[in-house]
């Protein structure tokens, strides 16, 4: 094991690699920008450095300063959390380059796996199901025309890099497409520095189910079971639950062979995650692979008693992961994510950075509480809006349900607006209740808060 990790990275998943380091006994350096210098994780960690000014492109995006702090304070590795460099090929590169160990898979499987149109050619040559897509990107209007007549409409429009909804555009009438697909191009550049994008035959009111896997060099592969991340704002999640309503034992297990087959057609090694598309006739279809932990891991490790974390820093270290004996998994209750940001619902989820007057976690049985914040605590424009994540757990759905409504009363966040209100709309919505939702639940069920 490593005895000493730089985590390239802040807020609540830098608190969150912090803990299970001290856990393992492994030393951690914290970098921060002038912005965050005074906060928990900064202070949690046994060094820290300034790695710039508050802005990400002018610190946590700023490859040489990291790992500048990672070889002075003496770190082994890197941790880049999620967001920011986690799924950067050219950063895990430079990280090998510098006798550092990156924390995640390989930066050949990064690039091969964040590009979504190869990611597609290769899940396809390995038997995983995709959606009809166009092969590779589409360089002109007139091609892009081409295939939507060709598979018919809706069609989506997806930039080839990057993710979180950008460079996505739904495309119903013919008449819109070109104006779409110029739109897409556009955004994808000035997000990723990449503008291709690529077509999909749009399936309608799917679910977005993901599989949460994990592999070693010991030739262990492992899926952690399903994640339900179907309740989502313009392609960002709101609320993960694990394992999905409706899944059948059958499905699960299908689901899970697919995902192995991905991991072991890629070579992967460590965390990651197979996003696929249910429609509603219970088929699926590979959407994407996140080449990182996620946000709403938790979940998974709530229903699989594994801890990701860990996982990743013995992958890494060259150990064998400690879950595999018990392989394959089942879910064990239900767990169910909230993801509380700093965002007012009632006016469009329109960010509401500020200071946290008082800042109070629920508590008690089945809660869990992922947070970086405290009374008094600042949340800064310059970042995510994520304040914390409420994660619950019971023996079945009804009672992971019945915790959650106790624990998002209890949770009290003044100062600033919050979307706890909108999760107990959620939470009384029948629809949610029996589990029948799609990724337009929020536009089908809540449109007012849109």
């Amino acid at each position: 094991m490593f005895k000493k990790i730089l985590i390239a990275n802040r807020g609540e998943v830098a608190l969150r690699v912090m803990r299970a380091c001290k856990e393992l006994g492994v030393k951690t350096v914290a970098v921060y920008s002038t912005e965050d210098a005074d906060t928990y994780p900064v202070k949690y960690a046994d060094e820290a450095v300034c790695i710039g000014p508050a802005p990400a492109n002018q610190s946590y995006l700023i490859m040489s300063n990291i790992i500048a702090a990672a070889k002075t304070t003496g770190a082994e590795a890197i941790h880049p959390g999620y967001g920011f460099l986690a799924e950067n090929a050219d950063f895990a590169r430079l990280c090998r380059e510098q006798d550092l160990v990156f924390i995640g898979p390989s930066p050949e499987c990064i690039e091969r796996m964040g590009d979504k149109s190869s990611a597609r050619e290769t899940m396809k040559a390995c038997g995983v199901p995709t959606v009809p897509g166009s092969d590779g990107c589409l360089d002109t209007v007139d091609e892009a025309r081409a295939f939507a007549e060709r598979v018919g409409y809706p069609v989506l429009i997806k930039a080839t890099a990057g993710g979180g909804g950008k460079g996505m555009r739904e495309v119903h009438d013919p008449a819109d497409l070109e104006s779409q697909y110029q739109a897409a191009r556009t955004e994808a550049g000035a997000a990723f520095g990449n503008d291709g994008v690529y077509l999909e035959k749009l399936v309608m009111r799917p679910r977005h189910v993901e599989v949460q896997i994990l592999a070693d060099d010991f030739g262990n592969n492992v899926a952690l079971c399903e994640r339900d991340c179907s309740i989502q704002r313009r392609h960002q999640k709101l609320i993960e639950e694990a394992p999905s309503p409706a899944l059948t034992n059958d499905l699960r297990r299908a689901m899970g062979v697919a995902a192995i087959k991905a991991v072991r057609a890629t070579n992967y090694r460590n965390a990651g995650t197979i996003e696929f598309l249910l429609d509603e006739r219970g088929h699926f279809y590979f959407m994407e692979m996140n080449t990182r932990v996620q946000v709403e891991h938790p979940v998974s490790e709530e229903i699989t008693g594994t801890d990701i974390i860990k996982e990743q820093l013995r992958i890494a270290a060259g150990e064998p992961m400690s879950c595999a004996s018990r392989a394959p998994f089942t879910p064990n209750g239900h767990a169910i994510e909230f993801r509380i940001n700093a965002e007012d619902p009632a006016h469009g989820f329109r960010p509401c950075p500020g200071t946290i007057t008082k800042f109070e976690a629920p508590a008690g049985p089945g809660i869990r509480v992922e947070s970086y914040v405290r009374s008094g605590s600042r949340i800064s424009p310059y970042y995510d809006s994520l304040v914390a994540k409420l994660i619950v757990h019971g023996q079945d759905r009804e009672e992971a349900l019945a915790r959650a409504r106790r624990a998002l009363d209890e949770f009290v966040i003044e100062g600033i607006a919050t979307t706890i209100p909108f999760h107990k709309r959620v939470l009384e919505n029948e629809a949610f209740i029996v589990g029948d939702v799609a990724t337009d639940f929020i536009a089908s069920q809540m449109g007012d808060v849109l």
